[in-house]
């Protein structure tokens, strides 16, 4: 899970993910919407792709082209570390609140 938490903590590979989420793309046309080159775009990439949170397959039309698609299963594991944080913050400031209201009762 630790990967999938760097690969998501950098806002270009965000961006990516989501562009991804919405529709397949090469790395070239990827890299036309950031304004850095094509290999720090494929490092970029290539971190995702160790998160397991995309897969880059080499195009069967064009095999010089590699295209990427978004996994998303990955972020399951960090949506349940959510929810049981949340959970438990949640019982935490439930019983501050319990615990403020009978001292202010006082």
């Amino acid at each position: 899970m630790s990967d999938v938490f760097k690969a998501i903590a950098d806002p270009t590979r965000r961006k990516i993910l989501l562009m991804l989420a919405e529709e397949p793309n090469n790395i070239g046309e990827i890299s036309d919407w950031f304004e850095m080159s094509r290999p720090a775009v494929a490092k970029h990439l290539k971190i995702l792709q160790n998160a397991s949170l995309i897969t880059i397959d080499a195009d069967d039309a064009d095999g010089r082209q590699r295209n990427c698609y978004a996994q998303l299963e990955a972020l399951k594991e960090v949506d349940e570390y959510i929810t049981e944080l949340e959970a438990y913050w949640k019982s935490k400031l439930k019983g501050l609140n319990s615990y403020l209201a009978k001292k202010s009762k006082k």
